[in-house]
C-alpha cells in the first residue's frame, strides 16, 4: 500500500444478525475488538466464530475493514447495492489498498493493527442480506485485522502502513 487512506464510516453491531449501527468514533481495544461490537471479547455474541473464554482469542476477529471502492465496484459491475452497514464490516475505507495489508502492521487513527487475512464473503452474509454477493465480493470483501495497540478511531482518520 502506498500513501495514506482514510476511514469513511464506522459500524458496530451489539449482537449477531442485528442491523449494523454507524458510529462517529469507537474505541479499538488491543486483543478484544471494537467496544460495543458483537465480537468484542468481553461480550462475544457474533455468529461467525465462538471461542472458549479460557483459550486464546483466534486471530482475525478484532475488526473487519472494506474499501469504499469495492462497494462502489459491485454496484457498478454486478448491480448489487449495499446499504450502509449491510456489508457487515466494521470500517469502510477510502483510498486504502486493504489486500496489500495482509501480514502488515498499519495505523488507523490512534490504534495499531495487524492485517490477518482477506475477509471473503460467505454464504451466511449472502443469506442474511438476501443479495447475491459471493462472486461480486470475491477477493475484495475486505480485510480481517487484529488490534495490537488500543486507541480511538474516528471518521476521517488516516490509515497508514507502518512497514
Amino acid at each position: 500500500m502506498n500513501g495514506v487512506g482514510t476511514v469513511e464510516r464506522i459500524f458496530t453491531a451489539p449482537e449477531a444478525e442485528v442491523e449494523m449501527v454507524e458510529q462517529s468514533d469507537v474505541k479499538a481495544v488491543a486483543g478484544s475488538g471494537l467496544e460495543g461490537d458483537r465480537y468484542f471479547s468481553e461480550i462475544e455474541t457474533g455468529t461467525f466464530v465462538t471461542w472458549d473464554p479460557d483459550e486464546e482469542r483466534p486471530n482475525g476477529y478484532d475488526v473487519t475493514l472494506i474499501e469504499r471502492e469495492a462497494i462502489d465496484g459491485i454496484e457498478r459491475e454486478a448491480d448489487v447495492e449495499l446499504s450502509p452497514g449491510e456489508h457487515r464490516r466494521n470500517i469502510i475505507t477510502r483510498d486504502a489498498a486493504l489486500n496489500h495489508l495482509v501480514g502488515k502492521r498499519f495505523r488507523v487513527g490512534d490504534a495499531i493493527f495487524q492485517g490477518d487475512r482477506l475477509c471473503e464473503p460467505c454464504g451466511y452474509l449472502q443469506d442474511l442480506i438476501e443479495k447475491d454477493v459471493l462472486e461480486p465480493l470475491a477477493h475484495r470483501g475486505g480485510l480481517r485485522a487484529d488490534i495490537l495497540e488500543s486507541g480511538r478511531i474516528r471518521s476521517n482518520d488516516e490509515i497508514e502502513p507502518l512497514e
